[in-house]
C-alpha cells in the first residue's frame, strides 16, 4: 500500500518490474513514478511532470489539475496518458525510462476523462476515455452500449500514441452497469477475450469495480454478473472504505492482482489521510471472470504470494516514518510544493538545512504558490517536528509547519513579530473563519523546535525554545477532513514547512508514526 495521499493508481510490469502511477491534481512535481519488485514496497523513482516548461500548474485551484493517470509501456517505450482538467484536457507523455525525463504533452483530440492506453498484441494502440456521452462520441459502435447510466458511458478510438492522431473513432462501446459516472476505464486482453475495467458509483461511499468481457475492443460487452467485482458500499464495518478505481496486473509468475484507491476513515464518514493505494490478490473463476480480495472485499492484511518475495500474507496498513535533514545535493523527491517549484527555495549546503524565502503569497491564498513543502500525513498517530532558524522580520513575515489540506482547510504553528517581540502562534483557517491563539513570547535569537502531534480526534501544536516548552494548542481532525470541505476536493493532509515575507532555515525535520501505519 501507498499510505497518505496517492489516489487512482495505475500500474504496469516489465520484467520482473512495476511501475505505479498516481493523480497529484494542483501538487507539483506532477504525477508521481513509484517502482517496485514485490508490489507491496514502493520507490519514488521520478515525475512524470517535473517542469514548468512540461505545464504550468499556475493559477490552478485545489482539487483540480492533473486527474487519473495511466502508465503502459510498449516496446520498450513508456506512455502516461492523464488528464488536465482545466485547459490541456487529455494528453500523452513518454520516456524511455520510467525516472524521465518524460517528453512535454502530447495534446489528443479526444474529450472524456481518465485516458487509458491499451496495446493490442496485432499492434493496434487503442485509448478510452469516460465522461458525457454528448462529449465523447456521438453515436454507439455496437448494440449494447446504450445500457447503463443515461448520459455517461465510456469512447474508444484507435490512435497513434506518438502523434496523439486519432485513426478511427471514438465510438461509444459501454455506459457501465447502471452506477454514477461510469469512469477510469482500462482494457486488458486475456485467453483471447477483452476485459473493460471501469470505476462507477462516485469516488465516495458507493465507489466499485465493475467488469465487462467481450470478443472484439469495441465491444459488444458482457457484464459480469457478480459486478460489482469491488465495493465496500455495504461494509460500514470495515477500516477501508470508498474502495474502487483499480488496475489489474500479472505478476509473471501465474498471479493476477488489483490496485485500487482506497480511504480509511477517522471514523465514518470522515477521512483526513486522502485516497491511498491498496493491494488485493485477484484470481479467476472457471467462467473466466475476476474475482478481487475476499469475494469482493479488501482488508488490512490479506494473503497473498508477493512476486519476489513469497509472502503468504501483507498488510496494506505499514510504518511510515522518516526523517530529513537536507544534506543532499537536492531536495528529495518525496517533498511537493502548491502548483510549482516557490522561489527563494534553496539548499543551505554543507551544514545541512532547508531554505525558504521570501513571497507574499500565504497559505490562504487560492492560486499562488507560497513558499512551502509537504508529505502526505500517512498515519492517524504521528508525530511531525521541524527545527527552523527564523528572524521576523517586516509586519506579515511568519514561518513555521502546517497541517495543511487546502487553502480555506489547515493549521500552521509559526513564529512572528507579536507585540514587538518574537513569538509563537497558532492560526487555524476552516471555511472563512480564522482564528488565532494567544501569542508565545520568545527570546529574540536562536532556533525553535516545533511539533504538531496528531491521533484520530486532534492536531496538538507545541514548540521548544532554549529548554523552554510551551503548548501552543489544538485543532480537531475533523475540520481538515474531506467531507467537510466547501467544494468538492480530492486531495488529503500534507505536513509541510512554510515562510511569508521573510528566510527561514529549516533542519531536522521528521515524522514518526506512532501507530503502525493504522
Amino acid at each position: 500500500m501507498l499510505p497518505g495521499f496517492h489516489p487512482d493508481p495505475s500500474v504496469c510490469r516489465v520484467g520482473g518490474t512495476f511501475y505505479l502511477v498516481t493523480s497529484s491534481f494542483h501538487y507539483f512535481p506532477g504525477l508521481p513514478v513509484w517502482r517496485s519488485s514485490n508490489l507491496a514496497e514502493w520507490e519514488l523513482i521520478g515525475h512524470g511532470i517535473s517542469s514548468r516548461e512540461q505545464l504550468d500548474l499556475s493559477g490552478t485551484p485545489a482539487s483540480r489539475g492533473l486527474f487519473a493517470p495511466t502508465i503502459r509501456e510498449h516496446r520498450g517505450r513508456f506512455y502516461i496518458t492523464c488528464t488536465e482538467v482545466d485547459r490541456l484536457g487529455n494528453f500523452i507523455i513518454q520516456a524511455e525510462r520510467p525516472e524521465g525525463p518524460w517528453s512535454k504533452p502530447l495534446p489528443i483530440a479526444q474529450r472524456g476523462i481518465d485516458p487509458s492506453l491499451f496495446f493490442d498484441e496485432d499492434g493496434a494502440a487503442y485509448l478510452c476515455t469516460g465522461g458525457k456521452v454528448g462529449d465523447l462520441a456521438t453515436m454507439p459502435r455496437c448494440e449494447g452500449a446504450w445500457r447503463g447510466e443515461p448520459g455517461f458511458g465510456i469512447a474508444l478510438s484507435v490512435i497513434n500514441p506518438d502523434s496523439g492522431e486519432i485513426l478511427e473513432g471514438p465510438w461509444l462501446i459501454c455506459r457501465g452497469s447502471g452506477g454514477r459516472w461510469p469512469e477510469g476505464p482500462h482494457l486488458y486482453s486475456r485467453e483471447g477475450r477483452y476485459y473493460l475495467l471501469l470505476a462507477e458509483g462516485g469516488t465516495e461511499y458507493g465507489h466499485m469495480a465493475t467488469v465487462f468481457r467481450a470478443d472484439s475492443p469495441w465491444g459488444p460487452w458482457e457484464a459480469c454478473p457478480r459486478n460489482p467485482i469491488l465495493s465496500h458500499r455495504d461494509c460500514a464495518r470495515s477500516p477501508i472504505q470508498c474502495v474502487g478505481h483499480g488496475d489489474i496486473v500479472d505478476d509473471g509468475g501465474g498471479n493476477s492482482w488489483m490496485l485500487c484507491l482506497g480511504v480509511r476513515p477517522l471514523g465514518p464518514p470522515l477521512h483526513n489521510l486522502g485516497r491511498e493505494t491498496f493491494l488485493a490478490p485477484l484470481t479467476w473463476d472457471a467462467e473466466g471472470w475476476p474475482v478481487v480480495g475476499r469475494g469482493g472485499r479488501l482488508e488490512l492484511e490479506m494473503d497473498g504470494l508477493l512476486p519476489s518475495a513469497g509472502d503468504a500474507s501483507f498488510r496494506s496498513g505499514t510504518l511510515v516514518s522518516w526523517r530529513d535533514e537536507f544534506r543532499g545535493p537536492k531536495l528529495s523527491r518525496e517533498w511537493s510544493f502548491l502548483r510549482g517549484r516557490p522561489e527563494g527555495l534553496a539548499l543551505a549546503g554543507a551544514r545541512g538545512g532547508l531554505v525558504l524565502g521570501s513571497g507574499e503569497a500565504g497559505l490562504s491564498d487560492e492560486t499562488a504558490t507560497p513558499a512551502f513543502v509537504g508529505r502526505p500525513q500517512s498515519a492517524f498517530d504521528c508525530v511531525f517536528e521541524a527545527t527552523m532558524e527564523f528572524e521576523p522580520g517586516a509586519e506579515g513575515s511568519e514561518a513555521g509547519v502546517a497541517a495543511y489540506y487546502d487553502d480555506s482547510y489547515h493549521y500552521e504553528a509559526f513564529v512572528a513579530r507579536r507585540g514587538g517581540g518574537r513569538a509563537a502562534c497558532l492560526r487555524k483557517r476552516v471555511h472563512d473563519i480564522v482564528v488565532e491563539g494567544p501569542a508565545v513570547p520568545l527570546p529574540e535569537k536562536g532556533r525553535v523546535r516545533l511539533k504538531i502531534s496528531a491521533d484520530r480526534d486532534l492536531y496538538s501544536f507545541s514548540c521548544e525554545c532554549d529548554a523552554s516548552r510551551f503548548r501552543l494548542g489544538t485543532g480537531m481532525t475533523a475540520g481538515l477532513c474531506t467531507e467537510g470541505t466547501w467544494r468538492q476536493t480530492f486531495t488529503g493532509v500534507f505536513f509541510g514547512l512554510y515562510c511569508r515575507r521573510g528566510r527561514a532555515v529549516f533542519s531536522d525535520v521528521s515524522c514518526v508514526d506512532r501507530g503502525g501505519g493504522r
